[in-house]
């Protein structure tokens, strides 16, 4: 989740289409839900969501925009793509109603929810204090990325990293290592590809936010939930603990390095610069120089897709 965007005019447009989509979609704000007039906001605020009543019950509404020449592709079919392709054994809310619509240049999307009781595990994607987990929450993770895992995405196309980025991207952001760095991932699989501690809810674990799944470099999703979990590091090493059949592999490390040159790259745009020196220590600990030589340091062909 973000802060409210500074744009009154965004904040006011938002609103208006939340109002619109709780209208079309019979889901109003209610004080029969927890924090029933609360706002989430997303990046720069692309999308407005909240808890509402609604044909089911307890839900939660939320908008996304986008200019209408630019509204469709992964981003905008994610949610409906991972209702219908993602298996139940992955705890996430249900998706019951969509509906979209355009004002003028701006397109509208509105998705109604089941509601998830004891929301998000932090308010940021990037961990500040320890979280109280159990045992359980923990292993229903690890089965959950086992299984989204091995999803065929052959069906949508649905790319959440393509090698282009990763031979253009990893050379440029990592060159502090010294040496040069492999861009073709050991494995590919299929991956939430926003996996961090605000798109995770707790105490009953549920993953959140499905826009931007797909085909990533095998581990992705553990490496991304372990790069933002480096400011508190007692959580960063239960998180290695957790998830070391995927962090401890060749490509869950080689998985680190992707996700260390996509923050260091958001870090110039100034998303959480706090986590630059901890990325760049963690590249450090990761990365094998005579491991990785005899390897490739580029890809010509794009992934294939889980089969």
């Amino acid at each position: 989740m973000f802060s409210e965007p500074d744009d009154p005019v965004v904040v006011d447009r938002m609103r208006a289409a939340r109002a619109v989509a709780g209208a079309a979609l019979g889901a109003v704000p209610s004080s029969q839900v927890p924090g029933g007039t609360r706002e989430a906001w997303g990046w720069r605020g692309r999308t407005l969501g909240g808890p509402a009543i609604g044909p089911y019950g307890p839900g939660w509404l939320r908008v996304v925009h986008s200019p209408v020449e630019k509204a469709g592709g992964k981003l905008w079919t994610g949610p409906e793509d991972a209702e219908r392709l993602v298996p139940l054994p992955v705890p996430r809310p249900r998706l019951h109603l969509v509906r979209q619509w355009a004002e003028g240049e701006d397109a509208y999307r509105a998705e109604l929810y089941d509601f998830v009781t004891g929301g998000a595990v932090s308010p940021s994607p990037v961990l500040t204090e320890v979280p109280r987990l159990t045992a359980t929450w923990w292993s229903g993770l690890r089965t959950a990325l086992v299984c989204l895992s091995t999803v065929r995405t052959v069906r949508t196309e649905r790319t959440a990293v393509s090698q282009a980025y990763l031979d253009r991207a990893m050379p440029k952001y990592l060159a502090f290592l010294g040496v040069p760095v492999p861009t073709a991932p050991p494995a590919w699989s299929t991956a939430h590809g926003d996996l961090h501690w605000a798109n995770l809810a707790g105490p009953g674990l549920s993953i959140l936010d499905w826009e931007g799944w797909g085909t990533a470099p095998a581990g992705y999703d553990a490496a991304l939930l372990h790069a933002y979990s480096l400011a508190v590091p007692e959580i960063a090493e239960r998180v290695r603990r957790e998830l070391s059949d995927i962090l401890a592999s060749e490509a869950g490390r080689f998985a680190e390095l992707v996700v260390i040159t996509e923050l260091l790259q958001s870090a110039e745009r100034g998303d959480h610069p706090e986590l630059v020196p901890a990325l760049r220590e963690r590249a450090g600990e990761v990365f094998s120089p005579a491991r990785c030589k005899a390897g490739p340091t580029s890809s010509r062909t794009e992934p294939r897709r889980p089969a």
